[in-house]
């Protein structure tokens, strides 16, 4: 369908597919066997500018959007929604600083991250706190010009190779998440040390850890907006940020269904390909109808949020709910097709199964986004009524 890309959407979005096909296809299984971050690629997506793109054009990035990274995301995902991932959950680790940072911090940290030389990450989620974010207990102290920061975040993306991330902790904690603030705490920063590396399921080429502060001091300048504004920060970053996990999931649904038509092409039974079978093509049918719609939503609210709209909450978690609820059908029907060889992991499409389930549980189950939605319907009927 054309969505009424610019041109340079179009080539941006051709060149990410490209990419994917020739730099990450022939090495996804390979670091998904052996749970490794992907260096090499990394620095390849760097030398193609991927990492410029959200970052404004006066911080040495492209000046590009959410819909940008978006495109790019998904196409990446088409052949790893792991490996993406080392960009979108850089992206993740920046919009804090984009959106609440001043001139001189944005001038500390985005050109090293536009140029791909720093990676980042976004430190919300602890072990008594995951969905319920505002019972965080890490703690940020002031002691002269410094801040003490204590507490363990873990799950975080981009862990241990990240070298900027973004921390959510509590500095007034009478006050509950209206206590929390925003930091940025740099690598190498005392008393930053990384805990257990995940063994995950899926999305293996991601790294994932425990990020543990231990009387780690920072300067009050790496303070994100004022005190207080914490909680603000973190939903706005996510608001702007669950597109992106959307595009993930829906590169993942993609890739999964362009092998599923190709096998069932290929595929012989009875004396004649599996698709001329009706019952299959009415899967495919629906595996390509649900991608097109998730594709349409997504977009719209990658666009909804570069247009400057102020409350894209909704659309956002629309996005993200429905992207990953299509993500896990369309990769599950894709296995089916592919019989008892989908079940192995000599295919391609096991991978892709476990890669999408993430998609329905971080930066907020789908249960929370359908909490959120309805949050939305709610305050949206009374000013109506």
């Amino acid at each position: 369908m054309d969505y009424f890309l610019t041109e340079e959407q179009r080539e941006l979005y051709q060149l990410a597919i490209d990419f994917a096909r020739e730099k990450i296809a022939p090495v996804a299984g390979e670091y998904d066997q052996k749970g490794e971050f992907p260096w090499p690629i990394v620095k390849e997506m760097a030398r193609m500018d991927f990492f410029r793109l959200w970052i404004p054009e006066e911080y040495d990035g492209l000046g590009g959007g959410v819909l940008d990274l978006a495109l790019v995301t998904e196409a990446l995902s088409t052949a790893c929604g792991g490996i993406a991932l080392a960009l979108a959950g850089t992206a993740l680790g920046t919009f804090p600083i984009l959106i609440a940072g001043n001139d001189e911090q944005k001038q500390r940290y985005l050109p090293s991250l536009a140029a791909g030389e720093s990676l980042a990450a976004f430190c919300l989620t602890e072990p008594e706190a995951g969905s319920d974010a505002g019972a965080m207990q890490t703690t940020a102290k002031p002691d002269g010009d410094h801040f003490i920061l204590n507490g363990t975040k873990h799950f975080i993306t981009n862990g241990e190779v990240a070298n900027y991330y973004s921390v959510i902790a509590i500095t007034n904690p009478e006050k509950g998440s209206r206590g929390a603030s925003a930091f940025v705490v740099e690598k190498g920063t005392e008393g930053l040390i990384f805990g257990k590396k995940e063994d995950k399921m899926g999305i293996r080429a991601s790294a994932t850890s425990e990020v543990v502060f231990q009387d780690c001091r920072i300067p009050k300048q790496n303070l994100l907006g004022k005190e207080g504004q914490g909680f603000m920060v973190a939903m706005k970053t996510l608001d702007k940020s669950r597109p992106g996990v959307a595009a993930q999931a829906l590169g993942i649904a993609q890739g999964a269904f362009d092998h599923a038509v190709k096998y069932a092409r290929e595929r012989v039974q009875f004396g004649t390909s599996i698709s001329s079978f009706q019952g299959l093509q009415w899967m495919l049918a629906d595996m390509a109808t649900q991608i097109e719609a998730a594709r349409a939503l997504v977009y719209a609210a990658a666009k909804m949020i570069d247009s400057g709209a102020k409350d894209v909450g909704k659309e956002s978690a629309m996005a993200k709910l429905y992207a990953s609820e299509v993500a896990m059908k369309v990769t599950t029907d894709a296995v089916q097709i592919f019989g008892g060889y989908g079940y192995m992991k000599d295919y391609p499409v096991e991978k892709f199964m476990r890669d999408a389930k993430i998609t329905q549980i971080y930066e907020g189950t789908s249960q929370i986004q359908r909490n959120v939605i309805a949050r939305h319907l709610i305050k949206e009927s009374a000013r109506q009524h």
